[in-house]
């Protein structure tokens, strides 16, 4: 597992960090023209594995990999001789991802649950029969999107000791993007999995401070692997998990040091909880992800950015800004913080501009430059002052008089 100041690595489709294995520079070069102001330029290599920290995926770049119709099922195996050979199950009713039992298991009642660990022995193949993974006892939580989809899907409708045959699409196994260098992007893949063993997960309140710390970083790992596939759902699933398991209660006693490095798992998940919250125009939540992460640390200049952007978005242009100029007050020489508070600036004088001309249609000066008219060129008539003053002091002596009169009678 790659520890807590490392880059997640690519590897197996069932480790945390799997995935594409892109060198920092490359992605900046990739990545930077997506958006500019999405999050905050990184110098130390000791938080290189928070995407919060990291230039932006591109939004739109990479659209799923539709289905290949000229796709051809494995042929049936020598393995099918174990048993009665059967017709391959539609996983999910769209044609993507099929199943194929080759050795039968033990029953239905031996499948496992989700919430389980789960062992599998695991054989990955590209179409062309290049075996691209190799795992005698891969070992994950299922339901947990640790692994592959396509084998979180499976695995939970395979029989103990069962072994099977997978065929799924990228859509399911690495996507448009591939996992260099041995997987293509958009390449099907054709799993051979027999199920293994499957045993409860351990219980959060035993574990020990490195057990949680560890599993934790698992889970954001993972998180971290989906961003940068832009599944945006699926990254918000797995740092949810994570910030479960830091927040969950404990029979064991921590030392400072592991109290401290829990809170940093911590923080750093809601940091990229809040940029995928955020990709997907989820403000409140992400509102709500940086506002938790400023409890703990009210300086976290990715924090105090992020929260700056979600304000923007919702056109909250006044909040804003004092929040982004916090930010470049703790780090004065960040060009994204500069860039993104000069546009809000520009953007919050346009908004008074326009409120300062609806309100002046409103009272009935429409035109900012005009010379206001005088008042008695609105009135096709006017009446000297000393007049109405003089009309006034009449009407209120006939009163008066009035009054004496109907006293007297």
């Amino acid at each position: 597992m790659a520890s807590s100041g490392e880059e997640p690595r690519s590897g197996s489709p069932g480790r945390a960090g799997t995935g594409t294995e892109p060198a920092a520079a490359a992605d900046a070069a990739q990545l930077d023209t997506a958006e500019d102001f999405e999050v905050l330029e990184e110098e130390e290599e000791e938080d290189e594995d928070d995407l919060s920290e990291l230039p932006p995926l591109e939004d739109v770049g990479r659209p799923p990999a539709p289905p290949r119709e000229d796709a051809q099922l494995p042929e049936q195996g020598a393995g099918d001789a174990a048993g009665d050979p059967q017709e391959w199950l539609d996983v999910l009713g769209n044609g993507l991802l099929k199943k194929k039992t080759l050795v039968p298991g033990q029953g239905a009642d031996s499948r496992p649950q989700k919430g389980q660990d789960v062992t599998i022995r695991l054989k990955a193949t590209l179409e062309d029969g290049t075996v691209v993974e190799e795992n005698p006892a891969l070992t994950f939580t299922l339901g947990d999107c640790d692994v592959l989809q396509a084998l979180d899907l499976c695995v939970q409708l395979l029989e103990m000791g069962e072994t099977a045959l997978i065929v799924s699409e990228a859509k399911y196994c690495y996507g448009a993007q591939g996992r260099s260098p041995d997987i293509p992007p958009n390449a099907s893949l054709t799993l051979e999995v027999e199920l293994l063993a499957a045993r409860d997960a351990p219980d959060l309140e035993l574990l020990s401070g490195k057990e949680k710390i560890q599993l934790a970083n698992r889970k954001r790992e993972r998180g971290n692997f989906f961003y940068q596939q832009a599944d945006y759902v699926l990254a918000i699933n797995s740092y949810d998990i994570a910030l479960r398991i830091v927040g969950s209660s404990s029979k064991v006693d921590f030392s400072p040091d592991e109290e401290a490095e829990l809170l940093d798992v911590k923080v750093k998940c809601l940091n990229n909880l809040a940029a995928s919250q955020l990709k997907l125009d989820h403000f409140k939540a992400a509102l709500k992800s940086c506002n938790l992460v400023l409890e703990h640390q009210p300086g976290n200049i990715k924090a105090l950015f992020r929260k700056g952007k979600v304000l923007a978005q919702q056109g909250e242009y006044r909040e804003a800004i004092p929040i982004l100029k916090a930010a470049l007050k703790l780090e004065p020489s960040n060009k994204t913080i500069h860039a993104e508070l000069s546009k809000l600036v520009k953007k919050h004088a346009d908004q008074r501009n326009v409120e300062t001309e609806m309100y002046r249609k409103m009272l009935g000066n429409p035109s900012a430059t005009s010379t206001p008219r005088k008042c008695k060129d609105k009135l096709p008539w006017s009446i000297p002052w000393k007049w109405l003053f003089g009309a006034t002091a009449i009407a209120l002596g006939g009163v008066a008089l009035s009054v004496v009169i109907a006293a007297r009678n």
